[in-house]
């Protein structure tokens, strides 16, 4: 079932319901400025534009992973995972100017997000809204206001799986009007619906980590693998315990890793071994249906980390062979599926 779903959002076009969102709207004035010093990397500030970033906590550790989209002037959405939204909603709240000139509001349970995915998803996109849909003008990374059908959405352009695709973010009494507009003009396109796991075996082929599953309040930026987030030429909270954890070098590096069996993935908390000692944890796992790998992502020992290192994994209980074949998910020689957005 789930190979069917990945074949159909890759070949075609897919939809999905993902209320696993959360969605904090800023206002105001400075709104920018102030997020630079939250976040450990430089802040998207073009409206129309959507941003990926890192926030860490004062032990220099990743605080939260979030979106920040621009959709006008001195109107911001901070979007991340829904169960981390009063996780998010403190930290930002704590930190919030003390003149007023910026507010939050929440907007979680007021919209739901649908998501278009697939070679296609332009084309079905192009029939529901009066947007110009192509690349030049509606291209990676923006974000545009549209009517899908009757329904006013928040389009953005921007995946999870890998495939070109589009969050579409619907309040909820106009979420079923989009979704059949959706539905009706899909049809002539192979239209399939898709779920959760078909997302996981997409995102981990691609190297997208999951909150709380890879992105971890025990490790920092740089052994998760986001070295390419950060700017060490701008102050931020958690800089200087960031700074002195770099110099006393890595505790543990996440790797992405392939398990030499076919029978099941790993699951979450397996353990990750070299001969009899255990070197490492897996924090994520699943079938790639799209390369026919069994992929797992961990955090093993540095020396460990080294693209070939042999392995073994536990699977269902039982020791199975693995091999290294990326430093991180990020990292630029994961070839598992470069040839993707």
């Amino acid at each position: 079932v789930v190979a069917e779903e990945v074949r159909a959002v890759s070949s075609s076009v897919g939809l999905a319901e993902v209320n696993g969102f959360n969605r904090i709207e800023i206002t105001g004035t400075g709104i920018h400025d102030w997020l630079e010093g939250l976040f450990c990397g430089r802040v998207q500030r073009k409206t129309g534009k959507v941003g990926l970033g890192y926030m860490l906590n004062y032990q220099g550790n990743v605080k939260a992973e979030a979106t920040i989209t621009n959709i006008e002037e001195g109107r911001v959405w901070y979007g991340s995972a829904a169960a981390s939204e009063c996780h998010d909603m403190e930290w930002l709240e704590d930190h919030l100017p003390k003149d007023g000139s910026i507010s939050l509001k929440s907007l979680t349970n007021e919209c739901t997000t649908l998501v278009l995915a697939g070679p296609k998803a332009r084309t079905v996109l192009a029939e529901v809204t009066r947007l110009d849909c192509s690349p030049e003008s509606f291209g990676w990374l923006s974000v545009r206001q549209a009517f899908v059908g009757i329904a006013p959405a928040v389009i953005m352009s921007v995946s999870f799986s890998g495939e070109e695709a589009f969050e579409i973010h619907l309040p909820n009494n106009q979420l079923y009007a989009g979704y059949i507009a959706l539905r009706l003009a899909g049809q002539s396109h192979g239209l399939r619906l898709f779920g959760s796991r078909a997302v996981e075996s997409m995102r981990m082929e691609k190297g997208y980590l999951h909150w709380k599953a890879d992105l971890l309040t025990e490790f920092n930026p740089e052994e998760t693998g986001l070295g390419r987030f950060l700017d060490t030429q701008k102050d931020f909270i958690g800089k200087s315990a960031l700074v002195k954890m770099k110099t006393d070098g890595p505790r543990r590096k996440l790797v992405s890793l392939q398990i030499d069996c076919s029978h099941a993935p790993s699951h979450s908390g397996a353990s990750i071994k070299k001969g009899e000692d255990v070197i490492g944890s897996v924090t994520s796992a699943a079938w790639g249906y799209r390369v026919g790998k069994n992929l797992a992502y961990g955090f093993v020992d540095p020396e460990m980390s080294e693209i070939g290192t042999n392995l073994t994994v536990d699977v269902l209980g039982s020791p199975e062979t693995a091999i290294v074949i990326a430093a991180s998910p990020y990292d630029p020689k994961n070839m598992i599926l470069r040839n993707k957005r």
